[in-house]
């Protein structure tokens, strides 16, 4: 998918701060809607020799040829190192550090100190600007507090509530909206997805995220996942707890427990809505199933249990047991249904 031609607008917008930019921007927005290609195009466009009328990078110049190639000497990517290998540790070495580290922002002092090629434009992509701890936000204020001549940092982020409030400060937002479902699923289409209003309606309206999910060759899971939820008082938790608890080893990282509790909480979400009477926002082909559900369930427990998600949702990102996590969260479920 083209992320430029879905997202139009935004892309309008970045084209017409070139002719005076700041030195920081931060892209905002729900995960999925394809924030850093367009951040990273937005670059290469800056970064390219003689981009075309519409401002996307020429892909013929020198500049461009050491852009795709990744060694532009004018860009510089921040990102955690698990997005760039496959997650998977070998025997022996430290599984791919799901933050960035402090010494990769202290790695971009010489970069910064250091002239430009062709006393040109100097690009620091950090990407997603939520993944670092304290100290290493920190760094990376110091640069953003004092920038080089000639430098612009483009931040991407789709939880920009968790980044320090004085980071957020010295960036001009550009929030990147949710496109028109049509065109999404106009997109999807042409991607060769099969049903696409189903995949984008179970990734809140995110194209790329529906793409992902659509091809990642986890689905069985979520079948099995739904069928069990779908059954309401008849649950079984620690059967479900104890299949779902394979299909996460099995998938090598590719299902992370987070991923479980973020779709327990869209079926929770659509079984609130079900209940004041309202449409299916994520879980389309289960409207039926969900809406006889939500009957069964006093709306005062949905509240309560959907509070207690929020917490599960930072238990999973390091549990003491993944099995007797999963068996909690299911027990939790089916306790929904008792009278």
């Amino acid at each position: 998918m083209n992320v430029i031609d879905i997202h139009k607008k935004a892309w309008s917008g970045l084209q017409a701060r070139r002719r005076q930019l700041p030195h920081a921007l931060l892209l905002v927005g729900q995960r999925g809607l394809g924030k850093f290609e367009l951040a990273r195009l937005f670059a290469a466009s800056l970064l390219c020799e003689s981009p075309r009328e519409d401002g996307r990078a020429c892909g013929q110049c020198l500049a461009c040829n050491w852009f795709e190639q990744g060694n532009h000497p004018d860009f510089r990517l921040l990102q955690p190192d698990a997005l760039t290998e496959d997650g998977e540790a070998e025997e022996g070495k430290k599984k791919a550090s799901q933050q960035i580290t402090i010494e990769q922002v202290r790695n971009i002092d010489d970069f910064l100190n250091v002239g430009t090629h062709r006393a040109g434009l100097r690009i620091i992509a950090v990407n997603p600007t939520e993944a670092m701890n304290r100290n290493t936000a920190n760094a990376l204020l110091k640069s953003l507090e004092e920038p080089s001549p000639n430098t612009l940092f483009l931040l991407v982020s789709s939880e920009p509530l968790r980044l320090l409030p004085t980071i957020r400060s010295r960036c001009q937002v550009v929030p990147i909206a949710i496109p028109p479902a049509s065109q999404s699923v106009a997109a999807l289409a042409a991607a060769g997805v099969a049903q696409p209003e189903r995949w984008l309606a179970l990734a809140g309206g995110s194209p790329g995220l529906a793409l992902e999910l659509a091809t990642s060759g986890q689905t069985a899971w979520l079948d099995l996942f739904v069928q069990r939820l779908a059954s309401g008082r008849q649950t079984d938790p620690l059967s479900l707890a104890g299949e779902l608890e394979k299909l996460v080893k099995d998938s090598k990282g590719k299902l992370p427990l987070r991923t479980v509790v973020d779709t327990l909480q869209k079926w929770m979400i659509d079984l609130t809505l079900a209940s004041n009477g309202l449409p299916a926002r994520y879980f389309l082909p289960q409207q039926v199933q969900i809406s006889a559900l939500a009957d069964m369930i006093q709306p005062v427990k949905l509240t309560h249990a959907y509070r207690g998600l929020l917490t599960r949702r930072r238990e999973a990102e390091q549990p003491l047991n993944a099995r007797l996590f999963l068996e909690g969260l299911f027990l939790d479920y089916r306790a929904l249904f008792a009278n």
